[in-house]
C-alpha cells in the first residue's frame, strides 16, 4: 500500500487478500466469531508500544529544532529568539514529559490492574500522544523551513509516520468516546448515589 504517496513496503502496510479461504474448525483460535476479541488482547499493549515509539520522535524533532534554531540567523537574531520560539521550545518539552508520565501510568495500570481494567488509561494516552507529537515535529519543520519538508531531514517521514498513527489501531476519536463516555458514567453513577441518598434520608 501507499501511505502518503509512498510506497510503505517492506515495512509497513500491505494489500492481503485472501481467495476461497477455509479454516478447519479446530485450527479455529478461541473460537468462530472472537477474531476481534483476539485482537483486543494485543490492541492494549501495542498502543502503548506505538506511544512510547512517539515520544521518542517527540525527543528528536524538539532537539532537531533547537539546535536548527540556535545554528541559523534572521534579522540579527538567532531563530530561537524570534517570535514565540521561546515558548514553543517550552511547551515541547513539557508536553514531551507530561506525556511520558502519562505512558508510564499508563503502562502500570495494565501491570496492575490488567488490560480491560486499564483501558481507559490506553485510550488517553493513544488520543494524547500521536496529536501533540505530531504538533512537536510540525513545529520543527517550520523551524527549518523548506529543508524540513525535503529528504535532507528525518522530519517529513516522522510527522507522516505520526499522522498515520492517529488512524491506527483505532482513530482520535474513538479514544475520546472511550474517555469521555467514562468519566460521563462516573458522573452519572455519582449522581444517582447522590440521588438514593436524598430518598433515604428523606
Amino acid at each position: 500500500m501507499h501511505v502518503f504517496a509512498e510506497d510503505h513496503a517492506p515495512h509497513g502496510h500491505m494489500h492481503i487478500v485472501f481467495d476461497n479461504v477455509r479454516v478447519p474448525k479446530e485450527n479455529m483460535l478461541l473460537g468462530e466469531g472472537r477474531g476481534f476479541e483476539i485482537s483486543q488482547v494485543r490492541l492494549g499493549p501495542g498502543r502503548i508500544h506505538h506511544c512510547m515509539r512517539s515520544i521518542g520522535q517527540a525527543e528528536k524533532a524538539l532537539d532537531l529544532l533547537v539546535k536548527r534554531g540556535v545554528s541559523r540567523e534572521a534579522f540579527g537574531k538567532q531563530l530561537v529568539w524570534l517570535g514565540g520560539n521561546v515558548e514553543i521550545i517550552s511547551r515541547a518539552r513539557i508536553d514531551i514529559e507530561a506525556m511520558r508520565l502519562m505512558v508510564l501510568k499508563a503502562a502500570k495500570a495494565m501491570d496492575v490492574l490488567g488490560n480491560r481494567e486499564a483501558r481507559v488509561w490506553v485510550h488517553m494516552v493513544k488520543a494524547m500522544v500521536p496529536e501533540r507529537v505530531c504538533q512537536i515535529i510540525d513545529q520543527a519543520i517550520q523551524m527549518h523551513g523548506a529543508l524540513g519538508v525535503s529528504q535532507k531531514t528525518p522530519l517529513a517521514k516522522m510527522y507522516a509516520s505520526q499522522r498515520t498513527l492517529r488512524l491506527a489501531d483505532g482513530p482520535d476519536e474513538v479514544h475520546h468516546l472511550v474517555v469521555g463516555r467514562s468519566e460521563i458514567r462516573a458522573a452519572e453513577s455519582s449522581v444517582d448515589d447522590v440521588s438514593e441518598t436524598m430518598v433515604w434520608r428523606s
